[in-house]
């Protein structure tokens, strides 16, 4: 029994790993320099600027500065388009742990309902944000506020309910590995969302002819 305890709780603080990974690594190869192809510097300097502007810049950076070679000509509107599909991405990955976890035999009825709440809310929040790119892609013309008021309000949908999945799992008789794995991942989930928010609501008509 102690044996099998010990590898469920493995397993846990092994998908956890797994969903930080990639911000890790941004981090590091930031740190040494390390990156294979380094973005052009103009380009860097676009992305600290235009992530000063949002609540967690120092994740900001770390998550664009692989794409800096694709943000041709420092468009705003491409940063913002880049911004919500590693939202995007990551939101997809962290739905893959939150229900792999969902899989886990010993958790109570309160755990296991609210890790269900938590696989809905975040597949709505998934939707949201799949549109909004959708939406980005296609910005301007003579409709631009229209659709940039469709983008600001699905990802504020999609905030919403990532900080719902969040909120379910508050108390102090929920498991506490489960709950900080979900809550970690989901944590930043919402942060790089917010970042995408931000980047999207500063956009203009000029910026959205930009490539």
């Amino acid at each position: 029994m102690e044996s099998c305890e010990i590898t469920k709780l493995f397993s846990i603080y092994a998908l956890a790993a797994l969903l930080i990974l990639f911000t890790v690594i941004s981090y590091m190869t930031m740190c040494s320099g390390a990156s294979p192809d380094p973005p052009a510097e103009p380009e860097m300097e676009f992305i600290m600027t235009s992530c000063g502007l949002t609540l967690y810049p120092d994740l900001c950076i770390q998550s664009l500065s692989p794409y800096a070679s694709t943000v041709v000509h420092m468009s705003p509107r491409r940063l913002a388009q880049v911004a919500l599909a590693v939202s995007l991405s990551h939101a997809r990955s962290t739905s893959d742990m939150v229900v792999s976890l969902s899989k886990e035999n010993d958790m109570s009825p309160r755990e296991a309902a609210a890790v269900a709440d938590c696989i809905m809310t975040i597949g709505t929040s998934i939707d949201e944000l799949q549109q909004s790119f959708g939406e980005m892609k296609n910005l301007g013309g003579p409709d631009f506020d229209l659709k940039l008021s469709n983008i600001q309000t699905w990802v504020s949908a999609a905030l919403t309910n990532e900080d719902t999945c969040m909120d379910g799992f508050e108390g102090d008789a929920m498991n506490g590995n489960i709950k900080n794995t979900i809550r970690s991942g989901i944590v930043i989930v919402a942060q790089l969302t917010s970042n995408a928010l931000a980047l999207s609501t500063k956009l203009s008509s000029t910026q959205a002819k930009e490539p």
